[in-house]
C-alpha cells in the first residue's frame, strides 16, 4: 500500500437517480438522499467538521445549513461539537431548520470502547450537539486506545497506549444505544472488509453506513462493492485530498492540482473540488467535505448541476493508485490496526 503522505494525527441501498433529481433541483441546489438499511434518509452531501476549530466551526456550520447543508459530520474527537451544537440551536431557533430536518453524525473515540463508557460517550456528544439523538453513530476506529485517560494516551517515551477492548463488544454496546432511541443507525468508520464481516457474523445489527477515507488515488472500488452487497451506505472523507493537511510534504501530490481533474473541471466550467465530489455522488458514495470558508461551503454544494461523462469517470477512476492519505502508522502494532489487510 502506498503512503501519500506522513500523518500525525440493508436492505439494499436505493439512491434517488442523480440525474432527473438534479435537474428538477438545478435551482434549489437540493441533493439526493441515500435510503439507508435502517429506512431513513441520509443526505449525500454534508458538511465535515474535522480541523475546524471551535471558533470558527459555530459559523461554518450556519453558514451551511444555511444554503441548504441538511447533513453534518461531527466527532468527540474533533473537540469542537459545543459550537456545532451552538450553531444547530440557532439555526433552530431562527426557523431555519427543525431538528427533524437534519441528519447528524458524531463517533465514538478509541479511548471509550469498553462496553459501560460507550453510551456515557455518546451522551457526552449528545449534550454537547444539544440534542437527544443523533441519526448515525459510528466506531470511530476499530483499535481501541488505553481508557479513563487523556484522548491520545502515550507513555513517557511516547509509545501510543492500546487496551485490548475487542471491537465486537464496542459494537454491542452501540447496538444497545440504538435500542434505546440514543441514536437512529449505526455504523463503523476506517474498518477493513475483514473486520465488518466479524460484526455481521457477529453481532446483531448490520452496519447501516462506513465511512472511510476515499478519493481518486484511493477509490476504494472493491470495499464500495462489497458493501454495496450487503446493503451497507459508503461515505467518503478525504474525498478533496485533505489539501489542508498539515503533515503533507512538497513532494507529495495535490489532488485538486492533478492535470486530468483540473482538465475535468474547465470542461464543465466547475472546480476541482465539484467535479471530485461529483464523482463520488455518481458511484452512490456520500460526501462530507470539510471547509469553514463560507464561499468554498457553498460552492461544494453546488455538484447536483452537472453530469461527468463516462469518459470522465473513466479517467477519474485511472487515477487509483492504492494512496492512503491518513495512514497512522504509528499504531500499525494494535492488533485491531485496519490497514494491513488489502481493502
Amino acid at each position: 500500500m502506498k503512503i501519500c503522505a506522513r500523518v500525525l494525527t440493508r436492505g439494499r441501498l436505493n439512491i434517488a437517480p442523480l440525474s432527473s433529481g438534479c435537474r428538477r433541483a438545478r435551482m434549489s441546489q437540493s441533493v439526493p438522499n441515500a435510503t439507508l438499511n435502517t429506512g431513513y434518509l441520509m443526505p449525500m452531501v454534508g458538511l465535515g467538521t474535522w480541523q475546524s476549530k471551535p471558533g470558527e466551526v459555530t459559523e461554518a456550520v450556519k453558514a451551511a445549513i444555511s444554503c441548504g447543508y441538511r447533513h453534518i459530520d461531527c466527532a468527540l474527537v474533533y473537540g469542537n461539537e459545543p459550537e456545532v451544537g451552538e450553531a444547530i440551536k440557532t439555526k433552530i431557533n431562527d426557523g431555519t431548520v427543525k431538528r427533524e430536518d437534519l441528519f447528524i453524525t458524531s463517533k465514538l473515540w478509541n479511548t471509550f470502547h469498553s462496553k459501560e463508557l460507550v453510551m456515557p460517550s455518546l451522551k457526552t456528544s449528545l449534550k454537547n450537539l444539544g440534542v437527544d439523538y443523533v441519526d448515525l453513530y459510528l466506531i470511530h476506529w476499530p483499535m481501541g486506545y488505553k481508557e479513563n485517560t487523556v484522548i491520545f494516551p502515550k507513555d513517557e517515551d511516547g509509545n501510543w497506549l492500546f487496551s485490548d477492548v475487542d471491537f465486537i463488544e464496542t459494537w454491542k454496546a452501540i447496538e444497545e444505544c440504538k435500542a434505546q432511541g440514543l441514536c437512529r443507525s449505526i455504523g463503523v468508520s476506517n474498518f477493513n472488509k475483514d473486520q465488518i464481516e466479524r460484526i455481521i457474523k457477529e453481532g446483531s445489527v448490520v452496519p447501516a453506513v462506513v465511512q472511510v477515507e476515499c478519493h481518486p488515488y484511493l477509490n476504494q472500488r472493491r470495499l464500495i462493492d462489497y458493501c454495496k452487497s450487503k446493503g451497507i451506505t459508503v461515505t467518503a472523507y478525504s474525498s478533496l485530498g485533505t489539501p489542508a493537511r498539515v503533515w503533507a510534504k512538497p513532494e507529495d501530490p495535490r489532488l485538486m492540482e492533478d492535470p486530468k481533474i483540473v482538465a475535468i473541471a474547465e470542461k464543465h466550467a466547475k472546480t476541482p473540488a465539484q467535479v471530485l465530489l461529483r464523482y463520488q455522488l455518481e458511484r452512490g458514495v456520500i460526501v462530507i467535505p470539510k471547509s469553514v470558508t463560507k464561499s468554498r461551503i457553498e460552492s461544494n454544494f453546488q455538484v447536483c448541476d452537472f453530469e461527468l461523462t463516462k469518459e470522465d469517470i473513466s479517467n477519474i477512476d485511472s487515477l487509483d493508485s492504492n494512496c492512503r492519505f491518513l495512514h497512522l502508522t504509528w499504531v500499525e502494532n494494535h492488533p485491531h490496526y485496519p490497514f494491513h489487510a488489502e481493502f
